[in-house]
């Protein structure tokens, strides 16, 4: 009897135990991770001052598994061969300062009335695509409309639009009055917006600091962006002038780093800088007017400089064409070419500098045009390049997190551009990035013949 119920039990296990181990009804099996073997003549892989010659990198699904020398790699006969044995590889580029939605042909303050929240997405929309096309596959976007650069960012990982891996800021936060306010009209007139602006984007004091620090982390942002000083594109308020007290930053920056978010100053002043370093921020934007205390607490406090040291000439030259302001281009007078010469003196001190633009105040898709001002002022080409790779991808990866990104190598996400001209000897080959693989997805080739992703 007892062998009789073994031979049944054994019977259903035979029947039942291959069809546990198959997918549920009506979820398919997913198809095994695409491999592609990318042939590179030269690589930079974001590490070093030189390249890597004739190396095969070995791409599973959107990861990097291997990166070896050509000569004794093993690709079978039958496998899609990306051959880039002609031109330079490098990681995708990072620009840790953009404004996806915002446009720079559109400087005219009329359209702060006559604009609505979706003209900004549709043009955001648009920017993801050109930036990646230019070969920037990661991006800090550090001031849109509530919440728009984190939908964004969703979509595009979701793959249902082409772009860039986005770390997200809502709104910058702005004291009342301050660099993003809208200011010089009457009181009788006020820009609302969904979700309003003032819920999001407006702090006077500690507890509505503590508030808004958290309202933005709750709808999803990566990174929280406040205005410690004035600026250049705001009306009414100077570059160089406070904006937020030492306290304000200091609880600003806990709240951030309690919820594992980092933290972003807008920085013009030389007071304003050192406020920010102060208190704990991870990165000042701008930092145009930083003396030698500043660079010498940045330096101790290991926070991150962006210097945006490029659109001074779309500022102070095209952008008069859009109707940008002469008080917003004088002002640009006074700090533009002393920012430059504080990067000079930031490079020299040995700072931690990242790459980042400001795109939107000049046109998406020409951020690679700032790598020849950082070569001027100081840098070296591969200087410069890391700032916008190895390093870039320090500042944007979560607190506590490794870089996904930002370097070639195993485990890395494979994010991959390359061009035909030498980057390390004239860094304006950058400017015309000729091939861009983001996650294992060819989106842009000039060189292979490869099919390319069309998503829109």
């Amino acid at each position: 009897m007892k062998s009789y119920r073994f031979a049944i039990l054994a019977l259903m296990l035979a029947w039942f135990l291959p069809a546990l181990s198959q997918a549920p009804a009506g979820e398919p099996e997913k198809p095994a991770p695409r491999i592609t073997y990318v042939k590179a003549g030269r690589l930079f892989d974001g590490t070093g001052d030189t390249y890597r010659d004739n190396v095969v990198i070995v791409v599973k699904g959107d990861r990097i598994e291997a990166v070896e020398p050509a000569a004794g790699a093993n690709i079978p006969k039958a496998a899609d061969v990306v051959d880039l044995s002609r031109a330079v590889v490098l990681p995708g580029l990072i620009d840790c300062h953009t404004h996806l939605g915002a446009r720079a042909d559109r400087y005219n303050p009329i359209f702060t009335f006559k604009d609505t929240p979706f003209d900004s997405a549709f043009a955001a929309v648009r920017s993801a695509r050109t930036t990646l096309l230019a070969g920037f596959t990661s991006v800090r976007d550090v001031g849109s409309l509530p919440f728009l650069a984190v939908d964004l960012r969703k979509s595009i990982d979701a793959g249902y639009l082409a772009g860039p891996r986005i770390v997200a800021s809502g709104p910058a936060i702005s004291i009342t009055g301050g660099h993003g306010d809208v200011n010089g009209y009457s009181p009788q007139t006020s820009v609302e917006m969904f979700p309003a602006e003032r819920d999001f984007a407006i702090a006077d004091g500690i507890d509505q600091v503590r508030h808004v620090v958290r309202a933005q982390i709750k709808y999803g942002v990566d990174v929280v962006k406040m205005m410690a000083s004035g600026g250049v594109l705001s009306l009414g308020d100077q570059p160089g002038a406070p904006q937020f007290s030492e306290d304000e930053l200091k609880l600003a920056a806990e709240e951030a780093h309690k919820a594992g978010r980092k933290i972003a100053a807008h920085a013009h002043g030389t007071q304003s800088i050192k406020d920010a370093i102060n208190a704990g921020f991870d990165s000042i934007e701008h930092a145009s007017l930083i003396d030698d205390e500043g660079l010498r607490l940045a330096k101790e406090h290991g926070t991150w400089l962006v210097f945006d040291i490029y659109n001074d000439d779309y500022i102070r030259g095209e952008a008069k064409k859009f109707g940008i302001q002469q008080e917003q281009v004088d002002k640009e007078a006074q700090v533009g070419e002393q920012q430059r010469e504080n990067f000079a003196k930031a490079v020299k001190a040995g700072e931690k500098l990242a790459f980042g633009t400001d795109a939107g105040v000049y046109p998406h898709g020409m951020n690679a045009h700032q790598f020849f001002y950082m070569v001027k002022y100081g840098m070296t080409p591969a200087q410069a390049i890391r700032s916008a790779t190895s390093d870039a991808a320090q500042l944007i990866a979560r607190p506590g997190v490794k870089p996904q990104v930002g370097t070639v190598a195993p485990g890395m996400y494979a994010d991959l551009i390359a061009v035909t001209a030498d980057p390390l000897q004239d860094v304006r080959a950058l400017e015309n990035v000729q091939f861009v693989m983001k996650g294992g997805t060819i989106y842009k080739d000039q060189l292979t013949g490869h099919a390319v992703d069309q998503t829109e």
